[in-house]
């Protein structure tokens, strides 16, 4: 998912690619499915300023924190990057993901990998996430939230997917934020799990209809 980090000038901190002399934008990177029909397949992801895919530790915590209640479900990545946790969720047998990336160079690359895998049950969205939750809402029962860090995106975001009929009654929202940040999330969703993998710290909420 895409994180946003203040500029640095030290050369010794520029990314691999700079480094190396080549310019961003590149599919220099690899994305790992870990589970389901697609497992072990590798899937390009651009080497873009703060894109960075959700660990495969986290993605496998989560999904087995999910287990089968993937099957069928209606499913929206929102701050969606490289796509990974959308995949691993049409992977493991969900009905339809809903992608949102606002970056189109990384959404170009979203899209050329699910055509590499032959999905269908899916739509890609090249548009900023806050004017896209301001269209008619539709009911998912899963979402992935992953904002960039620092830029106190998260708990906007939660209010309007509550507010605004995004959520099923029921619906699990994925939270991913930095471990400094406590989210502000609306009263009636209820923490189901919690784990931290270095800076950033990932929570699985089930929502209670109000």
């Amino acid at each position: 998912m895409t994180r946003q980090r203040p500029p640095r000038s030290s050369t010794s901190r520029r990314t691999p690619a700079q480094r190396a002399g080549k310019s961003p934008g590149k599919p220099l990177g690899k994305l790992r499915i870990i589970g389901g029909e697609f497992r072990r397949r590798q899937l390009p992801v651009l080497d873009s300023p703060g894109l960075r895919p959700t660990p495969d530790r986290v993605r496998e915590t989560l999904f087995n924190w999910l287990g089968q209640q993937l099957y069928g479900q209606q499913v929206l990545d929102l701050f969606a990057g490289s796509g990974a946790l959308g995949i691993e969720a049409l992977s493991r047998g969900a009905a339809w993901v809903d992608f949102v990336e606002r970056d189109p160079r990384v959404a170009a690359q979203l899209s050329t990998n699910l055509a590499t895998l032959n999905i269908t049950a899916s739509a890609l969205h090249v548009n900023d996430v806050q004017a896209y939750l301001a269209r008619p809402a539709r009911p998912y029962t899963l979402v992935f939230l992953d904002p960039p860090f620092h830029q106190q995106l998260a708990a906007p975001c939660c209010s309007t997917l509550e507010n605004s009929g995004w959520l099923d009654n029921e619906a699990m929202i994925y939270l991913e934020t930095e471990t400094v940040l406590a989210p502000n999330v609306p009263a009636n969703w209820l923490l189901h799990r919690e784990t931290q993998a270095g800076e950033s710290t990932a929570r699985l909420y089930q929502r209670q209809a109000p």
